[in-house]
Order: structure tokens, then C-alpha cells, then sequence
């Protein structure tokens, strides 16, 4: 489909957010931000909660896209991710439908396949179908979404990509995201692409780079138009000096959603 030329970014404020604000203008779009906080530099974004429908029909109104990235990004208590994840989510579809948005972009996550066995040795990469096994409330509230979004193209005709993100940051910081890890650079050019490929109707993706030690398919990115630059392989050991090789006996290194599976970080920070 042709690019689209507004594009509402929730969670403009967070970490994602603030990488995508600097890096999707270069495609063409303009950004319209929206967060619960105050996005810095950014005195025309929206400041509102999920909760708050009228911000949202608001933050909808003459959009051509979404990309859905506000939320709770930790685990926290299930009373807090109903609220911020689960009835926020429906809440903007809900604003979407109305408003006849017709594509979105939901930031789903690896941690809604999280207790997913992680690859080892010549293991098959880990496919976009396997059985959802998340590992946190979190992780539930990106099964719900990637729920709700089939819904709604079956509905409604909205579509969406859902991207299960792995680790988007400028480097890896751990020997885990290695295998999960997407450069900032690379996230641009994935939601680029989850933007303007065709016929998506409601498709789920791993969101990475092309990383050496890769542990799912992305060739249902790659469909999409998607070109991955980036591996994480340069920064391999360094991290495996300081941090070791993951070792299989380990818990936190048995699973896709590492120590997401046995002590999650909590929220906030």
C-alpha cells in the first residue's frame, strides 16, 4: 500500500518511542505523539492515558496509521496490565474502527511465546505459529492484543502487524539478546515495512535483526518487504567474556523469555 502520511505513535515517550520519533520521519511520515507523560522537545503531543476515550478520538482523528507501542513494557500486577495493556489496547482499536484508521502496527512481544524452549544446536528456528506460552501478565496482554487484532480484520477489515519484538536498543547488553536483539535502524525498517506491505490483513512477525545466532524465523518479516541490516555478532564477545555462554542448566537460559520465565523485572523500572 502506499505509505502512509500521518502516523500515530503511542508511547512516544518511552525508550522505543523516543528510537522511532528520530528514525520513521526519514520515510516520510509525520509523526502525530502520544503518551501518558510528557514526550520531551514535543510540546504538540498528546499527554492522555488509554483509559481517556475522548484523547483518543482526539489522537485518531485523520491518521492513516498507528504504531501501537504505549503500554506497560515489565510485568506488574494483573490489575495493571488490564488497565494499561488490555483495555487500553481494545480501547484504541475501538478509536480506530471508529475513525476508519485502517492499518495498525501493535508492538506484541517474544514474551507471549516466552516459556517457548529456546533453539539449541542445529534446532529448527523457532516458527511465527508456534503455541503462545507467555511467561508473564505481560506477555498474556500481547497474546490478548495479537487476539484483538485478529478480531478486528475479521470484523471490521482493519489490519494489523503484529510484531513480536525482541530486544530493541543501540547494542545488546546481554548474551540472551544476542539472539533477539533488533538495532534501532532495523525497527524503522520493520515498521516501515509492517506500514506499507500489502494485504496484510492481520500477519504476526518476529521483530530482530538478522543476528548470527538467531532463534526465530524472520521470514515473515521478510515478507512484508523487510531487509534486516544489522547483527548482533560484533558485539559477541565482549558479552560472552564478561557474562559467559548461555548455559541450558540455567533456568533464565532454558526459555525464549529468559529470566522473564523465572523473575521478571517488575514495573516501573
Amino acid at each position: 500500500m502506499p505509505a502512509p502520511r500521518t502516523v500515530l505513535l503511542t508511547g512516544a515517550a518511552g525508550g522505543l518511542g523516543t528510537l522511532m520519533r528520530g528514525l520513521l520521519p526519514a520515510y516520510g511520515y509525520e509523526l502525530r505523539l502520544f503518551d501518558s507523560r510528557p514526550v520531551e522537545g514535543e510540546p504538540d503531543a498528546l499527554t492522555a492515558d488509554l483509559a481517556d476515550k475522548d484523547a483518543l478520538r482526539e489522537a485518531v482523528d485523520g491518521v492513516d496509521a498507528i504504531i501501537h507501542l504505549a503500554g506497560i513494557s515489565l510485568e506488574a500486577s494483573f490489575d495493571k496490565i488490564l488497565k494499561a495493556n488490555i483495555e487500553g489496547t481494545y480501547n484504541l482499536y475501538e478509536a480506530a474502527r471508529a475513525a476508519g484508521v485502517p492499518r495498525t502496527v501493535f508492538a506484541s512481544s517474544n514474551h507471549a511465546v516466552g516459556f517457548t524452549p529456546r533453539p539449541q544446536g542445529d534446532d529448527p528456528l523457532i516458527p511465527v505459529d508456534t503455541p503462545r506460552r507467555p511467561d508473564t501478565y505481560y506477555g498474556l496482554s500481547k497474546c490478548f492484543g495479537e487476539d484483538l487484532a485478529q478480531l478486528y480484520w475479521d470484523l471490521h477489515g482493519m489490519e494489523t502487524v503484529s510484531v513480536r519484538i525482541g530486544s530493541c536498543f543501540a547494542e545488546p547488553t546481554s548474551v540472551r539478546m544476542l539472539s533477539v536483539w533488533m538495532s534501532p535502524a532495523d525497527g524503522a525498517r520493520l515498521f516501515h515495512a509492517a506500514l506499507t506491505a500489502e494485504d496484510v490483513g492481520h500477519t504476526v512477525v518476529y521483530g530482530s535483526s538478522a543476528n548470527t545466532r538467531l532463534w526465530w524465523d524472520l521470514s515473515g518479516a521478510r515478507a512484508l518487504g523487510y531487509d534486516p541490516q544489522d547483527d548482533s555478532e560484533p558485539y559477541a564477545a565482549k558479552l560472552i567474556a564478561e557474562q559467559g555462554e548461555l548455559d541450558p542448566a540455567n533456568p533464565d537460559h532454558a526459555h525464549l523469555g529468559g529470566h522473564f520465565t523465572t523473575h521478571p523485572p517488575q514495573w516501573p523500572h
